[in-house]
């Protein structure tokens, strides 16, 4: 007994230390990059490794905060993520009720060719080629609807669509429900685990729109955050006039503080629906 206390006390010393170890190299990144962001540029080429601050400079955040392309490229954002994910969602979520009932004709042929769509994909130029058609191109619709509906999340709501107890549906209906009266009484309420972890993947994909901005999206006035981003990283250099003759070289801060601009929202987020994914991923994947 004495040797299983003694062996479990080891593992979990180095368990933690493990842990420990690992949370520190995942972290670091973050930490370095908002140290970066406010230091002046004479304290980041001294040294490679920044834990502490010696001193600290907002002029990065300030010239960062003063331009019109950030708040420009944020209410685009915005808008692709509210409007993005609220259509995401009313599609995903009534597509799923459909198809997690059996009785629906055909219902195993639809999922097939939608599982179908995650191994084989038109590609690249048909999809160009269908949003141009369409008149999406330098609009931002055309962020929104190629993607409306995920094949993966669509799976995972049919799924626990399909764990909830079929007698709850049958006393709804024995009480008069129809199938909207249904799903918006009984399901939706019962699925709020699913439906929101489901709403954080949609919108952090959203918030992190870059790869067919690049393709559908030229005009910098209508350039998601990533976008904007993706300018300031291959900058090679901004200064900043700080008044009069005073200039201050930010291309390190300046780079790092619009990093922080784009992540900071998510992760403040993240925190008050972190507790919805284990409990909304597991049971959607209970039942086929």
């Amino acid at each position: 007994m004495n040797r299983i206390g003694t062996a479990g006390r080891f593992f979990d010393i180095f368990n933690f230390l493990f842990l420990s170890f690992l949370a520190l190299i995942t972290i670091y990144p973050f930490w370095d990059t908002l140290i970066v962001s406010v230091i002046p540029l004479n304290e980041y080429l001294n040294s490679t490794i920044h834990v502490f601050p010696t001193s600290l400079t907002f002029d990065a955040y300030i010239y960062l905060f003063s331009m019109k392309e950030l708040w420009t490229s944020y209410g685009a954002t915005l808008f692709i993520t509210t409007v993005g994910t609220a259509i995401n969602m009313i599609l995903t979520v009534m597509a799923a009720y459909a198809l997690s009932k059996p009785q629906l004709k055909g219902h195993r042929v639809i999922m097939f060719l939608i599982v179908f769509t995650m191994m084989f994909s038109g590609g690249i130029i048909p999809t160009y080629l269908i949003v141009k058609n369409l008149g999406l191109m330098n609009t931002l619709w055309a962020l929104i609807i190629p993607s409306a509906i995920n094949t993966y999340n669509l799976i995972i709501m049919r799924n626990f669509f399909g764990s909830l107890p079929e007698g709850l549906v049958d006393a709804a209906r024995i009480d008069g429900s129809n199938d909207m009266g249904v799903l918006f009484k009984i399901v939706i309420p019962l699925s709020m685990p699913a439906i929101s972890t489901i709403t954080l993947f949609y919108a952090v994909s959203r918030w992190n729109e870059f790869f067919n901005a690049i393709f559908f999206i030229s005009d910098k006035n209508l350039w998601p955050l990533q976008l904007f981003l993706r300018s300031m990283l291959f900058e090679n250099e901004s200064s900043y006039s700080g008044g009069g003759d005073n200039v201050f070289l930010l291309g390190p801060s300046i780079k790092m503080a619009t990093v922080m601009a784009a992540t900071i929202p998510v992760m403040l987020v993240y925190p008050f629906f972190q507790k919805y994914f284990v409990n909304g991923v597991m049971v959607g994947g209970v039942k086929e």
